[in-house]
């Protein structure tokens, strides 16, 4: 059961119903976390306006979609990978096992493999990236203001990572479950997530991510 109530579209009103319309109309449909975002209409219109500009960014929608995929994986939002891993492949043509290797932080294009991997690198250090972290993703030509966008694709979806999380949303894609969800998986990774994501595993007080 979720945490915070989805809108119904029939019933919103004011800016919110406004903000439905044009999601609709470009979607034709107002997905679930889209409708929750939607109890604070500033909330899912910051939302909608840093996506917007951020989609026409010089990184691409495709790179765009594969760090999606890469934090959503991080930060175990079962709702985001779902979503992100049905829009990569039906919207943006990416191929599953281009997807596949982006939740881990790869890719078999270089300068991607390097965008990827700083990704995962803001993540797991909170922010705190290194000079060796910087210099290596520039090496594979990625420019300052590709830094810039790597960090605003981030912001972006961490916040509809931990607002999804915290929602619980009902998932209206199709299912697409995190590697934490796996025992085998999660061991094979190297990671370890808190009971809030696997209820049976004994608590712990801190995360442990791959070595990249």
């Amino acid at each position: 059961m979720t945490r915070l109530n989805a809108l119904p579209t029939d019933t919103a009103t004011g800016k919110t119903k406004e903000l439905f319309n044009a999601i609709e109309g470009k979607l034709g449909m107002v997905p679930n976390m889209m409708k929750t975002m939607g109890n604070s209409p500033a909330f899912l219109e910051g939302y909608l306006n840093l996506s917007s500009a951020l989609s026409s960014g010089s990184l691409g929608a495709q790179t765009g979609e594969l760090i999606a995929l890469a934090v959503a994986e991080a930060n175990a939002c079962r709702y985001c990978l779902s979503a992100h891993t049905y829009i990569g492949g039906n919207m943006f043509k990416i191929k599953d096992d281009a997807m596949l290797a982006a939740r881990s932080g790869r890719s078999d294009v270089p300068k991607i493999d390097a965008i990827l991997k700083f990704a995962l690198s803001l993540v797991i250090k909170r922010g705190h990236v290194d000079d060796v972290d910087v210099a290596t993703v520039k090496a594979a030509g990625v420019t300052d203001g590709q830094i810039g966008e790597i960090i605003g694709q981030e912001a972006l979806n961490i916040q509809t990572n931990y607002f999804n999380n915290t929602a619980d949303t009902i998932v209206d894609f199709p299912v697409v479950e995190t590697f934490a969800k796996s025992a085998a998986c999660a061991k094979m990774y190297g990671w370890l997530y808190p009971t809030a994501i696997e209820p049976n595993m004994e608590k712990k007080s801190r995360y442990s991510f791959p070595v990249l």
